[in-house]
């Protein structure tokens, strides 16, 4: 709903038509409406061009290095201590659910005896 004191203005092309609405049956943009998508958009694409870059050390080698050393230890536990535990929770996950699908097939396999 307009008040008395807003401003109409012509709706432009695309952009500005998302912010048209209906008002009796004209449809009309407020100038402050336009003013603050205006000034968001200017904000927006100041943020992300002058965006600082931040150098980091290219760490790309050094793991190379790393995974490519013939140390007699396999790939998925060269990263640290950190693969060693997902590996071995993994396998504990892997083994316990195993051993639970062959208990709960074997109760299935065996019905109880009604009396």
């Amino acid at each position: 709903m307009l008040t008395q004191d807003s401003e109409v203005v012509p709706v432009p092309a695309w952009p500005f038509s998302l912010l048209v609405f209906s008002c009796g049956g004209c449809w009309s943009v407020t100038a402050k409406m336009l003013r603050n998508l205006l000034a968001l958009r200017q904000i927006g694409q100041r943020t992300i061009s002058t965006a600082s870059r931040r150098h980091f050390k290219n760490k790309v080698p050094e793991k190379q290095k790393l995974f490519q050393e013939d140390d007699e230890i396999p790939l998925y536990l060269k990263g640290g201590i950190a693969d060693a535990l997902l590996y071995r929770a993994t396998m504990i996950l892997a083994v316990g659910g195993t051993a639970y699908a062959i208990y709960e097939l074997a109760v299935a396999s065996f019905p109880k005896k009604q009396e």
